[in-house]
């Protein structure tokens, strides 16, 4: 055991600790080439890993899709959500389009903005270690559900307002997001029926309720940096969702649509939160077909 404890140790250390038993490799393609637990920030942390799937016999440099994972700020890690992706992660990379899946800090470690934080910084490392990997660092998208999805949101949209808190102290910031794929995430904190909670999983992250302080749900709200320069954005919705309420991406689409940004909003009839119904051939279809577009 301490043999074992001290191996995994000296791999953060060199940046090089692939992962041996990863939940989601079975359901790529054969070929498929798995990096695993590459940190992202040159420390330790647990949450600062992410992990690549890169096609097989590539030519040239590939595009790259960034998958942030759900779990209302505060739960999962970086294998979920792919777990009822399987077919839409797998047909991803079979165009030739790699994938990375990253880590952040929970909110209950750290508030917003230290998980978009994150997310700006595990881009920023693919980016600057695009040639080491093989992508083309022009052609970069950002996918991510329910909370990821807000995360994903924030990305794609506050991008061009260069936010320094955005981003972490000394973290590249010349990357750009070519298209974001939005499944059922939060555009406006003050929406939540529990928004007046501090306790809520939005309240969590703001570290207050965000009726109490509209000012930082303001801050967090995707919809606030709606802008015409923003990147085009295919959102998928549940009708049911009891969790995410639909108004949330009808209004991202509505405010895109504003500002004429190409948008298209996917409202996946009788479907919950989250869950295999995402992964219908229909959804996967217009997901990929997405992707290929904007990073050809």
């Amino acid at each position: 055991m301490k043999k074992s404890i001290l191996n995994f140790c000296f791999f953060i250390i060199a940046s090089a600790c692939y992962s041996q038993s990863n939940p989601n490799i079975q359901f790529f393609p054969a070929g498929t080439i798995l990096k695993g637990n590459i940190p992202y920030n040159n420390d330790t942390d647990q949450k600062h890993l992410l992990d690549l799937y890169l096609p097989k016999n590539t030519k040239g440099k590939i595009p790259l899709v960034i998958l942030i994972h759900g779990g209302a700020w505060l739960s999962n890690d970086k294998y979920a959500d792919m777990g009822y992706m399987t077919k839409t992660m797998a047909e991803i990379v079979s165009n030739g389009i790699a994938i990375a899946s990253i880590d952040y800090r929970f909110s209950t470690e750290a508030i917003f903005p230290a998980n978009l934080q994150d997310c700006n910084r595990a881009i920023s490392f693919l980016y600057d270690n695009a040639s080491k990997y093989g992508f083309d660092p022009k052609r970069f998208a950002v996918m991510g559900f329910s909370a990821g999805g807000h995360l994903a949101n924030m990305v794609g949209l506050s991008k061009n307002n260069n936010i320094s808190n955005f981003f972490m102290k000394g973290s590249s910031t010349v990357f750009s997001i070519k298209a974001v794929v939005d499944f059922y995430g939060p555009a406006e904190l003050v929406l939540f029926p529990t928004a007046d909670d501090a306790k809520s999983p939005e309240g969590l992250l703001l570290g207050a309720a965000p009726l109490a302080r509209p000012d930082l749900a303001k801050i967090a709200s995707p919809i606030t940096y709606v802008d015409k320069n923003d990147p085009p954005f295919i959102i998928i919705q549940g009708e049911k969702d009891e969790s995410v309420d639909p108004k949330q991406s009808k209004l991202l689409s509505a405010w895109l649509n504003t500002v004429g940004v190409q948008n298209e909003l996917i409202i996946v009839k009788g479907a919950p939160h989250y869950g295999v119904m995402f992964d219908a051939d229909e959804v996967r279809s217009k997901v990929v077909s997405f992707l290929k577009l904007q990073l050809k």
